[in-house]
């Protein structure tokens, strides 16, 4: 079953360019080098669910001409995955409650951060419902399609991959233990996040990005969540092997099967 994936955004929790930064990255022309932050659309059997909802949410929806999706499933609870929140509003008022898959470790940090949404009683009027389903590592099903869900480790926070069909998305990860690598074997296309050259506390480099591609062998793959330290755009491109690419704003990409 082919999956068709829209990249949504690829850059840090602070995009690129960064605020105030003279950084050359920041000042590039190269629309590559614009980077929103992270977060996908995955469509398949006509179901298409969003994978996070980061503070580009609306500009990300508007750009892509996304006007409808059937779930939201969340990584975890950073800002750079869930400050759009507020702006679910247009999709409910035009097709009820958002359905929303998350652990119940992101439910309770959105319960205190969101609680004028999320709140049992005395809900502020005019805000998106959402219908909330928690998972953990088992298998769930949405709209038909089952999720695989692949838990990895972002320095001391637990997050959550996807695996639907034969595509995966992984993001904000630093390592990934055997069970879970399991998962990811027999891969068409792997989203992975490879922030940088330099060693990174809370995220995978390119060195160890790579050697989790060589391990895993997907297909093809795909690096998000990339810092302005990386570099350019085309540049850092032409260094990689075959089948390893930068993944870029508005990228689409279709699994062979």
């Amino acid at each position: 079953m082919k999956v068709k994936i829209t990249i949504l955004g690829t850059g840090t929790s602070q995009g690129i360019p960064v605020i105030g930064s003279d950084h050359p990255v920041c000042k590039s022309e190269d629309p590559r080098d614009k980077r929103l932050r992270v977060s996908c659309a995955i469509e398949v059997n006509d179901k298409r669910f969003i994978v996070d909802c980061g503070p580009d949410f609306r500009q990300q929806m508007l750009t892509n001409q996304i006007d409808r999706f059937d779930a939201l499933l969340f990584t975890h609870e950073h800002a750079d995955h869930t400050a759009g929140l507020d702006d679910l509003r247009p999709f409910f008022f035009r097709q009820g409650a958002i359905q929303c898959y998350m652990s119940s470790r992101v439910q309770r940090s959105l319960q205190e951060r969101f609680h004028y949404m999320m709140a049992t009683s005395n809900k502020y009027p005019g805000v998106a419902d959402l219908d909330v389903h928690l998972f953990d590592d088992d298998n769930f099903v949405v709209e038909g399609i089952t999720v695989i869900p692949v838990q990895a480790d972002h320095g001391l926070l637990p997050v959550h991959g996807f695996r639907i069909e034969n595509f995966a998305y992984m993001t904000d990860v630093k390592t990934i233990e055997e069970d879970q690598k399991e998962k990811l074997k027999g891969l068409d296309v792997l989203v992975v996040n490879a922030l940088r050259y330099e060693t990174h506390r809370t995220h995978l480099n390119v060195e160890e990005a790579l050697e989790l591609v060589r391990e895993l062998a997907p297909k093809r793959t795909y690096f998000t969540h990339i810092s302005h330290h990386l570099g350019f755009h085309a540049d850092v491109e032409k260094t990689l092997p075959e089948n390893v690419f930068l993944a870029y704003d508005n990228l689409q990409i279709t699994t062979d099967s």
